[in-house]
């Protein structure tokens, strides 16, 4: 419990109605929580206005309500304060009332398009091999220490955030690493936080149906680090074209790494196959369990980000040595019929091309590559016929299939891929709406030592369709349909 002028951001103009020596229990910004002497922050989202709730919060014993407009009947008993915007001030809020966590641990920040999963998992993964007590928080579970948490977000609401990350700091965490989406970003999910490095890894066409053009995606982005602190780290790709954009504002101290650039961390490929890569970095050669151009990208993110917070060289790279994929990232799976199957959760053009290119790479050309591809609905759908075509021109076979529809239909999503695909590829392109047909259909297809992609959905454990989430595991469902067919 918090006295609210204890907690109220100071640089926020605000108008206190009512009595200003209540105490907070709890901040809510879901109404069906709110339990008696709790706050409740009315935000206003793409879909609902958390000023339609004010009296329901009120009626289950908010004793505190933060709105940007007051409603028509104002209560004596209820203390309200009035803001121009409840979406940052929730943030800074947030952080009060969980008495600042991030300035109590170094918080890694990761955001990109493709890597942030990656590269978030695998920080903590070191870390934890180093013996240090840290937290994760990925699209695919939070973690304090050895403790897995559900993840719901790729990152969560800012009280949320400042309640694990508060977590964190009970269980003597002194280190997080989270993955920053754009969405978070502009929705001021982080706003209040203080981060001791932020970490740039690429960026390509994605949620242009929320971000509207590319420049507002890219500049969502980069406003993480021009927040960034003097005292703070900024670690930017040199090889992305908008990697130096990142940063040309940032008061932190600016760090580059590349694979092609001339840059302060560098990195190069030697050889690599399905079990992974001979990779240099900074001139020293190891194995890695990781596969691809882009898990080079990743690893050596991995390798600049601890070296700047302090770990030395060989410590870091004898750790990263010992450590494997993150679940659904070019997951490597050997079927009792000797057919290949990699599942990941490329779900951008930019992502799908990567690893097509990464296992045409490592490839024989004597086996024939399959692909297994859906898009999601609701979505950005300038991109579908994209990743159509690049699944085209560097498949054998191509299966159009359903993603997460959501409240799409499903065949409309397969009929926008389909115009994507250049005319000399139709014969090798199906199209097959249920996805366990389409993945049963590519092993009945294929032939010993074949590869099958499986692109899209990676880690995720269900498919969405007309709003409901169903179980679907894309790796057991290729497990299950491989064994099926010895």
């Amino acid at each position: 419990m918090k006295k609210l002028l204890d907690i109220l951001p100071k640089s926020f103009p605000v108008e206190i109605i009512g009595k200003q020596d209540v105490t907070v229990k709890e901040l809510q910004i879901d109404s069906r929580k709110i339990q008696p002497n709790d706050c409740f922050i009315a935000i206003r989202g793409r879909l609902t206005d958390g000023h339609h709730y004010i009296e329901k919060s009120i009626e289950l014993g908010a004793s505190t309500i933060i709105c940007k407009h007051l409603p028509e009947t104002v209560s004596d008993l209820i203390t309200y304060v009035v803001t121009n915007d409840t979406s940052s001030f929730l943030g800074p809020l947030a952080s009060a009332f969980y008495d600042h966590p991030s300035r109590n641990l170094k918080l890694v920040g990761i955001t990109g398009t493709n890597g942030k999963t990656t590269v978030a998992s695998l920080l903590y993964k070191l870390y934890r091999k180093l013996e240090f007590k840290v937290g994760l928080l990925s699209t695919v579970q939070n973690m304090i220490n050895d403790d897995v948490y559900k993840s719901t977000h790729t990152t969560p609401d800012a009280v949320s955030l400042n309640k694990i990350l508060a977590e964190m700091v009970n269980a003597g965490c002194t280190y997080c690493f989270m993955e920053v989406s754009s969405h978070a970003i502009h929705q001021h999910r982080i706003g209040g936080l203080q981060f001791a490095l932020a970490a740039f890894t690429n960026i390509t066409h994605d949620h242009l149906d929320y971000h509207n053009t590319f420049s507002e995606y890219r500049d969502v982005k980069k406003s993480l680090f021009d927040h960034l602190g003097p005292n703070a780290f900024a670690l930017t790709n040199k090889d992305d074209k908008n990697g130096m954009v990142m940063v040309q504002n940032t008061k932190a101290t600016k760090y580059t790494y590349a694979l092609h650039s001339s840059s302060d961390f560098k990195a190069r490929i030697i050889e690599h196959d399905f079990n992974g890569m001979l990779l240099e970095i900074d001139r020293k050669e190891a194995w890695y369990h990781l596969v691809g151009k882009f898990n080079a990208y990743n690893l050596l993110t991995v390798y600049a980000s601890a070296f700047i917070l302090g770990q030395e060289s060989d410590v870091i790279i004898t750790a990263l040595t010992s450590l494997t994929a993150v679940n659904g990232r070019f997951e490597y799976i050997k079927a009792p019929n000797n057919v290949v199957g990699v599942i990941d959760y490329a779900h951008t053009p930019d992502a799908l091309q990567n690893v097509l290119e990464t296992i045409n790479a490592i490839r024989s050309k004597n086996e024939q590559l399959l692909t297994v591809v859906g898009c999601g609905g609701n979505r950005d759908h300038d991109k579908r016929p994209i990743m159509a075509r690049v699944s085209a021109e560097l498949s054998d076979k191509v299966i159009l299939t359903s993603d997460n529809p959501r409240t799409e239909n499903p065949e409309a999503i397969l009929a926008d891929m389909q115009t994507g695909i250049p005319p000399q590829h139709f014969k090798k392109v199906l199209k097959i709406t249920d996805r366990e047909q389409a993945i049963r259909t590519a092993l009945s297809l294929s032939k010993p030592n074949d590869i099958i992609l499986i692109a899209g959905k990676g880690h995720e454990t269900y498919q969405e369709i007309k709003g409901v989430k169903h179980p679907f595991d894309d790796k057991e469902v290729f497990i299950k349909n491989a064994s099926q067919m010895i």
